[in-house]
């Protein structure tokens, strides 16, 4: 508590200088009265301290300091001068809602409806609420105490502060209502002008009207004159447990209970709690609710009310409960005594003269005076608001800007607003051009063009197409066939590897999107069997003499169909395997880039849903391709071209000749290993049979190696390049401005259309946005 200057202006310090020698100089002649010179009250001490001490203090104190300027101090002036700033811009942030994001330093009234918070209020206010008004019992009061040097005499006037939660018009209808001169309003058109509230603000006026009985809105009510002191308190209505016919019910003491708790629960609050001194304390349900909140009670301030009403030898423990309500640093207690219902019948008596009157009985005389009166307890709040915002308002102004960002932050990821088709369809027309931009880059490898590239891996598409046609180019030419070719003629059983072993399709399993919507036109991974190392002439050989004819040192062209088929058994699995891993990647893709084009997410569900059945149509083409490579390659006349089968037969002979002769050869220093020409003509002497069936085997190898290198390419060119990469109808070019322009109206809105959630989101956003900036100006102004 700061300390007060003598009547005259004289510092502590200059007084306590002069009391030794007054002491000195008075004691000879002038005997002092037997009180304490801090209560004086006595009229003979009172003449004494007039006539004599005061004029001795005073000259004495002029000739310890000549130059003493009767004056408050300057830093004391400084400092009341940026309170005054500095709670003139808490009241400023209140007014612009700030309070609805950002818990603001305040004082909060709280107790039961019959506590006596009214009668605290009208004491601290000097005004005369009207009793039928229903003031601080349906919605908060906000009271706001300022000195104004301006005018002559006090001035009230009082508004309505809309809550965040009502629309833009409302807003606005509320804000617009004013109220001036209240302090020269009779009671009567005190009350009247509350019943315009109550209108104004939606809630009941009379009984039966259907109308809510509480309101969130807030009543502000400006209190300013030349010798107000700066103060601000918020009154929250009562707390009651019982409802009221055709009045209250029981959800209206759940609302109101929540509506004290919400205030109270904000760690910047400080709680005046009033209690009856008339009733048992411990059984308060706001004094249980503040500890709740507060067990330590460093914000609590307790204000006991109806003194007079305490039953008679009582008193003495409501004295000791104030005497000790500082004993661990809390905020304690004050004793105030209102009016009485037989005061203000007979409408004449001065409140603060009738409180001053109570304390001069016993026990109350035992109040401290810091203790004791509405004076007190005004001086009381005055402190706590002003170090309250001291110590907060570093805190609040870096949590406005903090709020303040992330606020943008969220309106940021709606989007820009989208109310009409031209909107959204410029909207989207941005993103397709966006999506197509990157399309290109990912295709070309230009990487660094975006860094898309570099936040998700997902999105190098063309690297991801690369490597897995590299793999399946091994994986075909590994474990596409059911033999392997060039074995010894050997009869041996086929060996069969376990499954799990058998291929790296079975290893490599890159399709894992367990979520993948488009599951139903892609092929299960499925392991194939590794090739047999040996056998293949068996085979071939059981082939053929399955299918043999009446052929004369030849054989029919279909076994070559029949052996081709079943050499190729595993193409289908690895094929199906490839285009559903390169479908997944560019699926992937546009579902990635989309995403993170697209700031609303419901938007973009919007997009892939509607693009849906076209992407499905481009990629069952793509396979289609697939089953029709298959079918021409396995199903189809086996034909070719391309010479490469002829140098390949022609190996395989020369591969088998040198197979037969190189057991006989002999080495020849000059010349090498050589063979002699009666060696080389024995070797052919076999079966037809057996010549036929190598004779099919050679050509057969022959033709696979064709065969396989083909339908690689061609998978890989037609299937997966045309449908999928650079033809005129991929998947990535199915979401253009061509599509967009091709949209109703009605699509546009169902695609790009702000819902009636995103809509009060975004209104709500942009409201707050609003009042943090208008905050912000008032914290850093």
């Amino acid at each position: 508590m700061p300390q007060e200057l003598s009547p005259l202006g004289v510092g502590p310090l200059t007084l306590s200088l002069s009391l030794p020698f007054l002491l000195l100089f008075f004691s000879s002649s002038l005997p002092l009265p037997h009180y304490s010179l801090l209560s004086l009250q006595a009229p003979i001490a009172q003449a004494t301290w007039t006539v004599f001490i005061l004029p001795s203090i005073f000259i004495l104190s002029h000739i310890l300091d000549p130059n003493m300027a009767i004056k408050e101090p300057t830093s004391l002036a400084g400092q009341a001068l940026a309170d005054s700033a500095l709670l003139q811009k808490i009241d400023k942030l209140f007014e612009c809602n700030v309070g609805e994001y950002v818990d603001l330093p305040q004082l909060v009234v709280v107790g039961d409806q019959s506590s006596g918070k009214s009668s605290v209020l009208e004491g601290l206010t000097k005004v005369n609420f009207p009793r039928d008004s229903g003031l601080c019992t349906r919605f908060a009061t906000k009271i706001t105490f300022r000195r104004d040097l301006s005018i002559p005499q006090r001035e009230i006037s009082a508004s309505i502060v809309p809550s965040a939660q009502v629309d833009e018009d409302e807003r606005h209808k509320l804000q617009a209502w004013k109220a001036a001169d209240l302090q020269s309003l009779s009671p009567q058109e005190f009350s009247k002008m509350m019943h315009e509230v109550h209108e104004q603000m939606g809630i009941s006026t009379q009984d039966g009207d259907k109308k809510p009985t509480f309101s969130n809105h807030v009543l502000q009510i400006d209190i300013r004159g030349p010798e107000e002191s700066h103060l601000s308190v918020i009154d929250v209505p009562g707390i009651f447990k019982n409802t009221a016919s055709g009045r209250t019910t029981k959800e209206d003491i759940a609302l109101v209970r929540n509506m004290a708790l919400e205030y109270m629960r904000k760690s910047r609050s400080i709680m005046l709690a009033v209690v009856p001194g008339n009733v048992d304390i411990a059984t308060q349900e706001i004094i249980e609710l503040t500890h709740d909140e507060d067990p330590e009670e460093l914000r609590t301030l307790k204000i006991l009310t109806k003194p007079d009403l305490v039953d008679k030898g009582a008193e003495h423990k409501i004295v000791e409960l104030i005497n000790d309500g500082n004993a661990q640093g809390q905020l304690g207690w004050i004793l105030v005594r209102n009016l009485s219902q037989q005061d203000m019948n007979d409408g004449n008596v001065d409140r603060d003269n009738a409180e001053a009157a109570f304390r001069q009985s016993l026990p109350w005389s035992q109040v401290p005076l810091e203790n004791y009166g509405i004076k007190a307890l005004k001086v009381r709040l005055q402190e706590l608001l002003t170090a309250n915002v001291r110590r907060q308002f570093s805190k609040v102004r870096d949590e406005i800007t903090k709020k303040l960002q992330e606020t943008k932050e969220a309106l940021d990821s709606l989007g820009d607003q989208r109310d009409t088709p031209q909107r959204q369809r410029r909207i989207l027309l941005e993103m397709a051009a966006a999506f197509q931009d990157i399309t290109v880059h990912a295709i070309t490898t230009n990487y660094g063009a975006h860094k898309i590239f570099d936040s998700d891996e997902h999105t190098r598409l063309a690297t991801l197409i690369a490597t897995r046609n590299s793999e399946f180019s091994a994986d075909v030419a590994v474990a596409g066939h059911t033999y392997d070719f060039g074995s010894p003629f050997k009869d041996k059983l086929p060996h069969v590897l376990p499954s799990k072993e058998n291929t790296k399709q079975s290893r490599k399993h890159i399709r894992d999107l367990e979520d993948n919507d488009i599951r139903e036109i892609l092929v299960e991974s499925q392991p194939v069997q590794l090739p047999h190392k040996y056998g293949i002439l068996p085979w071939v050989k059981e082939v053929y003499e399955g299918g043999r004819g009446f052929e004369i040192g030849t054989f029919n062209h279909n076994i070559l169909s029949t052996l081709m088929k079943k050499q190729t058994v595993n193409w289908p699995t690895i094929a199906w395997g490839y285009i559903s891993d390169i479908i997944s990647y560019v699926h992937l893709f546009i579902q990635t880039v989309i995403r993170k084009i697209c700031k609303n997410s419901q938007i973009c569900a919007n997009i892939l849903s509607m693009l849906r059945e076209g992407l499905l149509k481009n990629y069952s083409r793509a396979v289609s391709m697939v089953d029709f490579l298959l079918d021409i390659e396995r199903e189809g006349t086996l034909v070719t071209l391309n010479h490469y089968l002829n140098d390949n037969l022609e190996k395989c002979r020369q591969k088998r000749l040198l197979e037969q002769v190189s057991p006989k050869s002999l080495d020849d220093c000059s010349h090498g290993r050589v063979v002699r020409l009666a060696d080389v003509a024995t070797q052919h002497h076999m079966s037809n049979v057996d010549h036929t069936v190598q004779d099919i085997h050679d050509i057969l190898e022959s033709y696979y190696k064709v065969a396989r290198k083909r339908f690689v390419d061609n998978v890989c060119m037609q299937a997966v390049d045309h449908y999928l990469i650079s033809g005129p109808e991929t998947p990535m070019k199915l979401f253009s401005s061509t599509w967009i322009s091709d949209l109703s109206n009605e699509e546009l809105d169902d695609i790009a259309g702000e819902d009636m959630g995103s809509k009060r989101k975004r209104r709500q956003l942009k409201k707050k946005i609003k009042d943090l900036e208008a905050g912000k100006k008032v914290v850093l102004g």
